[in-house]
């Protein structure tokens, strides 16, 4: 094989080629005139015809030979040419990396790394377009990683007669295969990308061991979650939800989004978090809940913000009542399968400060279904928010089932992968509709109590007589007409009317309430052995499960207590 002929056809030769012959002086005039040019200002003792500007012991690069040039290339170089790709030549690093091949041998057997490397149709591409193209970081049988270029080359005869591999106007084609080995920098890049692994793998599992490992489980609603981590970036945000029972039936429900990525988002989520808990032991209304936590979002990192929307379930009332700091809006679709928007003006988010947040309610009766999510699930860099929620209302409309069946559903619909580039939570609560035996444990019953010396008794008959009819032991029988006369006996002597007394009953515990027009909250203390009064809440705090009070919306306040149900027996 005549390398000089194969170098004249690689980039860039002909054009320097071209350049020579412009200003070659022809040959019937290199005798006229005066000594040319080039030799006029040359040194003394410098060869005639080389470069004035060039020392004598540096060659010209036209001078150099090409086989001398690639055996010396650290690179691996190969040569092959025709369709079928036979060895034309091989340089030493090469040979040294995969050991000596036979010249003119197929590639296909002759060469099975660049079949294992997947390069063989590469070299026909090369050859059929006589176009160049490059594969990077490719990890070859010898454990080291190197980027090929396949550059096409020609060699062209007079006599147009070749046969094999020469394509029209007598050329012979083939693909120079130039190899740099890049294994540094392909081994920092995967060292990179563990490292980003394992950050990710950090924040994930931070961000998993601060959500919920389990819902709390109210009497009243069945609910269920779910959490898929963004799974494009090298670190998840900060996305959570929560459920906690509140006492007396009602059920807090939270989801929120801190802004940002990675384990810091996840480390302020946490918080937050453990802070709505906190805050909710207090029983305030949803706006005041957000008040708090936006000033302690403030103290947490005030360039941190975090939206979030808080929700109270009351079964008594059959609503929902629900504050938002620049969240997304609450979907409820009804027992006819309508969808509602929750409309209730939406406050800016967690750690602005100076924003006054405000409660809102939307119906959420037997039969209905709410769901709760973060702009991951309905969020798209090619459309806008809203076309995303109103999907989101299309896929809500027709999805049945329990809440995890309609949890899955809802993230399908809305096409999340594992390549999902955002975290998504979504939050789905049922009140379902007791039918048969199953209503049975599930009762209510109220007494409007007027006032004066007959009110007292009137309430603790009206308790026995509920609490024989629904078939309680004598024990918890006794026990409920306990805790509901001195939570009357102590709004009677404390409270302003109108006053109520209800008695609620689930599948799990006795709930006896009190309610009145003052909004003094009790609270529990030591009385005096000479005190006449004052023990009231003291003797409930000690036979009730659990016990609490709150405000009530409109002014008064709400007393209450709960009794464990016991287990039935299996037969």
């Amino acid at each position: 094989m005549n390398f000089t002929r194969w170098s004249a056809r690689l980039p860039g030769t002909q054009r320097r080629a071209a350049a020579r012959g412009a200003h070659t002086v022809p040959p019937d005039r290199r005798g006229e005139g005066s000594v040319p040019a080039a030799r006029a200002g040359q040194p003394a003792g410098q060869p005639a015809g080389q470069p004035a500007d060039r020392p004598p012991s540096v060659p010209a690069v036209d001078d150099l030979r090409v086989r001398e040039v690639l055996d010396h290339v650290p690179s691996l170089v190969a040569l092959v040419h025709g369709p079928d790709h036979r060895i034309a030549y091989l340089n030493d690093a090469y040979t040294a990396a995969f050991g000596p091949r036979p010249v003119g041998a197929p590639a296909r057997g002759a060469l099975p790394e660049l079949d294992a490397l997947g390069l063989l149709p590469l070299l026909d591409q090369v050859l059929r377009s006589g176009k160049p193209r490059t594969v990077k970081s490719r990890k070859a049988p010898d454990g080291r990683s190197y980027t090929f270029t396949c550059t096409p080359v020609t060699d062209g005869h007079a006599d147009g007669t070749e046969d094999g591999g020469r394509g029209r106007g007598g050329r012979g084609r083939g693909v120079l295969v130039f190899a740099t080995d890049v294994t540094d920098h392909a081994e920092a890049a995967e060292r990179l990308r563990a490292s980003e692994r394992r950050q990710r793998e950090t924040a994930v599992t931070l961000q998993r061991s601060l959500l919920p490992q389990e819902l709390e489980e109210p009497d009243d609603l069945r609910v269920a979650a779910t959490y898929h981590p963004g799974g494009t970036e090298a670190a998840v945000g900060g996305d959570w939800y929560d459920v906690i029972t509140l006492g007396g039936g009602r059920t807090a429900l939270v989801i929120g989004d801190v802004m940002g990525r990675g384990v810091r988002a996840a480390a302020v989520m946490g918080q937050l978090r453990t802070a709505v808990r906190a805050y909710a032991r207090l029983d305030l209304p949803p706006h005041e809940v957000l008040q708090l936590l936006d000033g302690l979002a403030m103290e947490i990192d005030a360039n941190q913000i975090a939206t979030c929307v808080y929700a109270i379930h009351d079964p008594n009332e059959g609503t929902l009542v629900h504050a938002s700091a620049g969240h997304l809006p609450i979907l409820v679709r009804d027992e006819q399968g309508t969808v509602r928007r929750a409309d209730v003006p939406t406050g800016p988010p967690l750690g602005t400060g100076g924003w006054m947040h405000s409660s809102g309610s939307i119906p959420l009766g037997p039969g209905s279904t709410a769901v709760l999510y973060t702009d991951g699930l309905v969020e798209r860099r090619d459309e806008d928010l809203d076309e995303g929620i109103a999907a989101l209302e299309r896929a809500l409309a027709g999805a049945t089932g329990t809440p995890q069946v309609i949890c899955d559903r809802l993230v399908r619909s809305a096409g999340v992968t594992p390549e999902h580039d955002d975290d998504v939570a979504v939050l789905v609560l049922q009140h379902p509709v007791r039918r048969g035996p199953e209503s049975e444990l599930f009762r209510n019953a109220a007494l409007e109590l007027l006032g004066g010396v007959e009110a007292a008794p009137r309430a603790r008959a009206f308790a026995s007589g509920v609490l024989t009819s629904w078939r309680f032991p004598a024990d918890l029988h006794d026990l409920g007409v306990l805790a509901a006369s001195e939570l009357v006996a102590n709004s009677l002597q404390h409270g302003t009317p109108p006053m109520r007394l209800r008695l609620r009953r689930t599948d799990r515990r006795l709930i006896v309430e009190v309610t009145d027009g003052d909004d003094h909250l009790p609270r529990r203390r030591r009385a005096e052995p000479a005190d006449e009064s004052g023990r009231g809440i003291a003797i409930v705090a000690t036979i009730a499960s659990n016990w609490g009070s709150r405000r009530t919306p409109g002014g008064g306040k709400a007393v209450w207590c709960e009794f464990a149900l016991p287990k039935p027996t299996a037969p």
